[in-house]
């Protein structure tokens, strides 16, 4: 048996466990577990929890297919709740959205009607958002519907340019330069991905598809 003794459970014998898409920090749920759920996690690589409605021990996706693949665990510095970085098998809320964070509140403490994706992914994420935006309505004055304006030719010349820049702020060795100059050219990648209407999403998980196999580019 694994010796959970430096966790701290709650009168219940419970701890929240907050699941994380391994890819891209997505909070995909929250969920609670006993030491049970947390041994069958470690175990299985296959993430349980504790249902408190129903007073029983259940696999995520038991039922729908749609299950969380551990990748790694960690414990925060209270020793009360745990992360759990995983690797979901489709989509995670039984709504079917992919995580269950889609809703979001008001100045006044109320939730909103509409759903929103907001929560979802970080900073390359809420880019990407806007960039498929100006595409689907351009502006004037926009930089980026320019570039859709210019077509192909004009959003690759850009990111020929930036990688440039990049390798110039490299070879000078100039710290700054090649923070700012790397962040230019993910924006321009960001412009060739909603080009194609491929999302950031889809990058990682071929990233994922190969992390940690040997020969592969990683």
């Amino acid at each position: 048996m694994i010796d959970f003794s430096q966790l701290v459970f709650d009168e219940r014998g419970l701890i929240p466990a907050v699941v994380q898409d391994w890819r891209d920090g997505t909070v995909l749920m929250l969920g609670f577990m006993n030491r049970e759920a947390l041994e069958k996690t470690l175990q299985t690589k296959s993430v349980h929890f504790w249902s408190r409605s129903r007073n029983s021990l259940w696999e995520k996706g038991e039922r729908s297919g749609h299950r969380l693949l551990l990748k790694d665990l960690f414990v925060d510095c209270d020793r009360d709740t745990v992360l759990v970085k995983a690797e979901p098998v489709g989509p995670t809320c039984h709504t079917g959205e992919r995580a269950c964070f889609f809703t979001r509140m008001t100045p006044e403490g109320m939730p909103e009607a509409g759903k929103t994706q907001d929560a979802f992914g970080g900073i390359l994420e809420r880019v990407y958002q806007t960039i498929q935006d100006r595409k689907r309505s351009p502006r004037a004055g926009s930089y980026v519907s320019s570039l859709f304006e210019g077509g192909p030719d004009r959003i690759l010349k850009k990111v020929v340019e930036e990688a440039g820049e990049v390798l110039l702020g490299s070879k000078g060795g100039k710290r700054d330069e090649v923070i700012g100059e790397v962040a230019d050219l993910f924006f321009h990648t960001l412009i060739v991905l909603g080009y194609h209407d491929i999302t950031p999403e889809e990058v990682y998980q071929e990233l994922a598809s190969r992390f940690g196999k040997p020969g592969l580019r990683t």
